[in-house]
């Protein structure tokens, strides 16, 4: 089943596939659920859900933006060779791994809000990762990329969606008691709120600025956690 999610400055429903409510129904590894960021990943999730010898419902979240963004597009060799990742390390990971002292997490389309915001190109001790599978949630995935950061001193999970909503609710909990305990784990996304989304195009893209910021502020931190705050502009529109 493939349900339109994305954040994109319209009305409250228009905007959310109630990822919360999904996970909510996940147990006993009875469905899977996933955001994918490429084709590559689309093509071989589907193939890799075809194969299964105990076939159970896949629920896929599809932003729309990321059919017009050329930087989501994938090479034929993704697609004729590799495998689906629940998870997708930092592209750049690899060249600054002691530089790295935090790890955004995120999933969808808030990912190329973040890798292509102007701050990106300075925040050399940040790396951002993709988690692309919700459920079942690849935990050791996770805790493998981050142990493969050894200098990694904050983890957090960056969504679009507000607190209350989206995967958040579920990951706190798993991600919060299994990371290592020298790492801070937290959030960083919208306030608990009644609706889904703003509704107002103003009023969305300063809290997706907001969001923006403050991921890349991390690295900023004080003792007392405060964040600076930095002028962004995002990339991606409606």
């Amino acid at each position: 089943m493939l349900l339109p999610h994305g954040y994109e400055g319209s009305g409250p429903e228009h905007s959310s596939a109630r990822i919360e409510r999904f996970l909510q129904l996940c147990a006993n590894d009875n469905m899977r659920l996933a955001n994918c960021t490429t084709p590559a990943q689309y093509f071989h999730l589907l193939r890799s859900q075809g194969l299964l010898n105990d076939p159970r419902p896949l629920i896929i979240f599809t932003p729309k933006s990321l059919l017009r963004l050329k930087e989501s597009t994938s090479r034929l060799a993704d697609l004729s060779t590799g495998r689906f990742q629940p998870v997708i390390d930092d592209p750049s990971g690899a060249e600054r791994r002691d530089e790295v002292r935090s790890l955004l997490l995120c999933s969808g389309r808030i990912y190329y809000e973040l890798s292509l915001a102007p701050q990106r190109v300075e925040a050399t001790d940040v790396a951002i990762a993709r988690v692309e599978q919700l459920y079942p949630l690849p935990v050791d995935a996770i805790l493998e990329l981050v142990a493969s950061y050894p200098k990694l001193e904050r983890l957090y999970w960056v969504q679009e969606e507000p607190q209350n909503m989206g995967a958040w609710g579920s990951l706190e909990r798993a991600l919060g008691l299994a990371r290592p305990s020298n790492i801070q784990w937290d959030y960083i996304g919208r306030p608990r709120r009644a609706s889904p989304s703003e509704g107002y195009a103003g009023s969305h893209q300063l809290e997706q600025e907001r969001i923006v910021t403050e991921a890349f502020a991390t690295s900023r931190r004080g003792q007392n956690g405060a964040a600076a705050a930095l002028p962004v502009t995002t990339n991606i529109t409606a």
